[in-house]
């Protein structure tokens, strides 16, 4: 029986406080069945759908198999999926990964594995496909299939709930997603072959996880939602025993997590609280200080006005928490009472870092509080966590040696030496294939691009360049899409310009939608470097504030500090914006928004306003939001 708490739910889901729990869990449970298999002499056959959310499962049944001793030999792996046409080797190849992060790694039988034949010429496709699932079936079925990502394989929307292995067709959106794997949509196959959703449905255990915010909206669609063909994934309500493993971030648009007063009784924490009151201002469309007994038990929250209220007593102070959060001095007002400002008065001005993953984040996030922060005097230093480089196309790195070379000739330098550089280049560039690695020749090039960027957009909103850092962190130099895991060194370079700094302010990325993501990553450095720091006197006196990027927003109930900016700031973010070139008018890796990222930012910025304003108070243009990190984590 279905608990009330989660009533709204229509597969089972389990919440996990960090991915890496539930890897460990999910992990354990197929390496037990192995075992019960391996001990009746018989197969465990195991149905793979590869994308970055199986990674830690993946690595966790390595690590067991080394560490514990748990043999593969027994095991049968049908992966779901692959690209057509692609060589197996190739680096966006489902093959590959399967053989990075499993096959090589455990001592399963190589004609125990089972892969889309994916180099066949195209009118045995169909053949190929009906093999497939004949081997399938010959072997009992899948025992176990792992999915990731709320996506049923390459099953596009109007996928028939009945369909069986076959070719098919990607759609645009699939493939822009994918274009950070091919360093260009352009690259991007325009044909799949994928396990039908009637194959899928076929396996007696499903398990589809799903890790951070980015994926809240997908989660909530497909576990709580109708079954509609344009979501494939909402068929597996029709599963008997699908479950679904995700974080809480993932979980945040859930009922039981997102408004929990309609399931039932809750705590109603300050945060809770704030969030309920925000919601009922959305729903009613009322401005909080209007809100009502009767707004609050009509829609499921009479139990927050039973301990709290009236709602007169709430509205208030909700409003006034709201209120506080906007400030126009995000490095503190001096010689003021700052007892209700989010930021102190003293000292001042602050020395500030502000940590931007990669060279546009900075001003993309917080361009308009850069400003405002250098206008007030402040010492601000801009930390630049990675080259970004391969997010530069090749024809800007062309044209970038071509005005090396036409300068050399204007100021005396060696001519010959430039042209041979550039003629050099451009024969890589030439000879280079779709998705392969770039030299690290290019890499350095295309790095000093986005390093002129950076330095451009500083000089606009008056940061002086000796507080302009590029840290290069090892973890990302890799030339690849896929970045190593955070390491020492990291940590000992973030480390290294926090020591010589020793800000009273530091502000770092928070958008963690990718679990294996740069931010991510660029995030867990500072964390870890202020983790080993937490012990230096000036750590006593620093705040950390924490911003999103161009693709998501805090939620407004979060929100510790509101910077409220003009007409005349929002233009001069944008113009700082347009400081980074190589990134204009059609970005390399857009993601699934093919809006440029000044549109996003503007957007976001104008949207947070627009509710501060619903919920009554001052109406602005933009604003830029900032939720301060629990200093207790560390």
């Amino acid at each position: 029986m279905i608990s009330f708490e989660r009533r709204y739910e229509k597969i089972p889901v389990e919440i996990f406080k960090e991915s890496s729990e539930a890897n460990v869990v999910l992990a354990q449970h197929i390496a037990s069945l192995i075992r019960e298999r391996a001990a009746e002499n018989r197969k465990l056959v195991l149905g793979i759908s590869v994308s970055s959310a199986i990674i830690g499962v993946l690595e966790e049944l390595v690590r067991i198999h080394t560490t514990e001793g748990l043999s593969f030999n027994n095991v049968i792996t049908f992966n779901t999926e692959a690209y057509y046409p692609m060589h197996i080797d190739a680096l966006q190849s489902r093959y590959r990964f399967m053989r990075e992060y499993l096959y090589d790694a455990v001592d399963i039988p190589k004609e125990q594995i089972y892969f889309p034949n994916n180099q066949l010429p195209k009118n045995e496709i169909a053949d190929f496909c009906n093999q497939y699932e004949e081997k399938l079936n010959e072997l009992g079925g899948i025992d176990i299939m792992i999915m990731g990502e709320c996506q049923l394989a390459f099953n596009e929307p109007g996928s028939p709930y009945n369909s069986r292995t076959r070719l098919i067709t990607l759609n645009h959106s699939t493939r822009v997603g994918a274009a950070s794997d091919f360093y260009g949509v352009e690259h991007v196959p325009y044909y799949a072959i994928t396990f039908g959703i009637g194959t899928i449905l076929e396996s007696k255990e499903i398990f589809m996880l799903a890790w951070g915010e980015g994926k809240a909206n997908s989660v909530q669609k497909t576990v709580e939602g109708d079954i509609n063909e344009q979501n494939p994934a909402s068929y597996l309500q029709t599963h008997k025993n699908t479950t679904f493993y995700i974080d809480q971030a993932a979980a945040d648009k859930l009922t039981r997590v997102h408004t929990p007063w309609l399931c039932g009784t809750c705590e109603w924490t300050p945060l809770l609280t704030k969030k309920a009151v925000f919601w009922l201002c959305r729903k009613l469309k009322k401005p909080i200080l209007k809100l009502t007994d009767l707004d609050y038990n009509d829609n499921g929250m009479s139990d927050l006005v039973t301990e709290q209220g009236p709602a007169s007593q709430i509205n208030i102070r909700i409003f006034n928490e709201l209120q506080h959060t906007i400030t126009g001095w995000p490095g503190g007002k001096p010689n003021t009472d700052d007892c209700t400002r989010p930021e102190r008065a003293t000292p001042f001005p602050k020395r500030c870092v502000v940590f931007s993953p990669h060279p546009d984040d900075d001003v993309i996030s917080m361009g308009g509080t850069i400003a405002r922060l250098s206008q007030h005097g402040h010492e601000v230093h801009l930390a630049y966590q990675v080259s970004g480089n391969i997010a530069v196309f090749d024809h800007d790195a062309v044209r970038f040696l071509d005005f090396v070379r036409d300068s050399a000739q204007i100021y005396g330098f060696n001519k010959s030496e430039a042209e041979k550089v550039y003629q050099a280049t451009k024969t890589l560039l030439a000879n280079k294939k779709p998705g392969e690695v770039d030299s690290l020749q290019v890499r350095q090039v295309k790095a000093a691009i986005r390093r002129g960027e950076a330095k451009a957009a500083c000089r606009y909103v008056n940061i002086p360049e000796e507080r302009v850092h590029f840290l290069d962190l090892p973890f990302y130099e890799t030339g690849a899409v896929k970045k190593n895991p955070i390491g020492p060194e990291d940590v000992a370079i973030t480390k290294s310009l926090l020591q010589k700094v020793q800000p009273h302010q530091i502000y770092v990325a928070g958008d963690l939608s990718d679990p294996h993501g740069t931010h991510r990553v660029c995030f867990l450095s500072v964390i870890t470097a202020l983790k080993e720091l937490k012990n230096e006197p000036w750590m006593k006196d620093c705040y950390v504030w924490m911003y999103r990027g161009a693709w998501q927003e805090w939620d407004v109930a979060e929100v510790n500090m509101a910077v409220p900016l003009s007409p005349e700031e929002v233009e001069a973010k944008r113009e700082a914006i347009f400081k980074h070139q190589s990134q204009k008018d059609r970005p390399l890796f857009p993601g699934s928004d093919s809006r440029e990222f000044w549109k996003r930012a503007e957007e976001r910025n104008h949207n947070t306003a627009v509710l501060y304003d619903e919920l009554g108070m001052a109406e602005y243009q933009a604003m830029e939001v900032f939720v301060r990190y629990d200093s207790s984590n560390l």
